[in-house]
């Protein structure tokens, strides 16, 4: 690799969830294919042993713990996570690479080594959601935000669950090579949308999805329907039910009354367009508000920010 390669180190460790590992490896990979001239990248996997087998049953030849500092030290996630935090030889690994690195980054509860090494007290951070609540207990001095996909704190980044480390890798591509690199990198791996970190874990079609299923297709249609009649009527008669059947058994399956879902559908589907630097009047008008006040308060309600704000914060191409 040419001097100016950056190194990327990417730890992993017995019980390591392979995504966590390949997904950040492969959009530094392929930043090195679409380049065109000297690879900007020089990724390796390293591991205290190899080959590493992972959560998976896939084992990985790693190479080998490195003693100088990398451009980029990633560090995995997985079941395995929990083993590692109590290995005494690989934090104090952890510390000195970071010690030198010019970032340091986490996949999932990769977080839970970059705490116990000390890494993360004081700073805002993520995890995976299903681990955030244990993640608080074991680790109070760390600002826990269990909402987005990934967080940045300074050279201190952060990812929530497994895909969102291809999420953060882009936007370290994109720091370091530009956007149209990024995107570029996004298209070839076929990413869906290259996200913003601020987005949140979950959909709000991921979460009403954790009922039966008997309303999925409902729910594809509303998504799908934004600025038509969503009232209580038109969903019930979609499904096939009484106005009052469909209220009650909604809310049994989803928790939720319909007119929150499709409030909470709506405003998911307003962010994304903010995301992209649609303007408010339009979101609102595009996802079915009726106004800029309505999508406003609804906003506030389940964001906790307006609309202006989000976009001014989370606009693709903005600071």
């Amino acid at each position: 690799m040419p001097n100016a390669a950056r190194r990327i180190v990417i730890l992993a460790f017995p019980g390591v969830q392979i995504l966590d590992v390949t997904g950040p490896l492969q959009v530094f990979a392929s930043a090195n294919d679409l380049a065109g001239g000297a690879p900007p990248y020089d990724p390796a996997v390293v591991a205290a042993q190899t080959p590493v087998v992972s959560s998976a049953g896939l084992a990985l030849e790693a190479g080998p713990l490195e003693t100088g500092a990398p451009h980029t030290l990633v560090v995995a996630g997985g079941r395995g996570v929990d083993a590692a935090c109590e290995d005494p030889a690989l934090l104090a690994w952890i510390r000195a690479r970071a010690a030198g690195a010019g970032r340091v980054a986490s996949v999932c509860s990769g977080a839970f080594l970059l705490a116990a090494a000390g890494l993360l007290d004081g700073r805002r951070a993520v995890t995976h959601w299903q681990r955030c609540a244990q993640f608080a207990r074991r680790f109070p001095a760390v600002r826990l935000d269990p909402e987005p996909i990934f967080v940045r704190d300074g050279a201190v980044w952060t990812s929530a669950g497994v895909t969102a480390g291809i999420d953060l890798a882009l936007a370290m591509v994109e720091e370091d090579l530009g956007r149209a690199a990024a995107l570029a990198v996004a298209r070839q791996l076929v990413v869906f949308l290259k996200r913003p970190g601020g987005q949140a874990q979950f959909s709000a079609l991921l979460a009403l999805q954790s009922g039966d299923g008997r309303f999925d297709r409902l729910h594809a249609w509303i998504g799908e329907n934004l600025r038509s009649d969503l009232s209580l009527t038109v969903l019930a008669e979609r499904a096939a039910m009484s106005g009052r059947s469909f209220s009650r058994r909604y809310r049994q399956a989803t928790g939720r009354t319909p007119a929150r879902a499709v409030e909470e559908i709506r405003v998911e589907a307003a962010r994304r367009l903010l995301e992209q630097g649609v303007a408010v009047t339009a979101a609102a008008t595009r996802c079915g508000f009726g106004s800029e006040e309505t999508l406003r308060r609804a906003f506030l309600r389940l964001v906790g920010t307006s609309p202006r704000a989000y976009r001014e914060r989370f606009a693709e191409g903005r600071a």
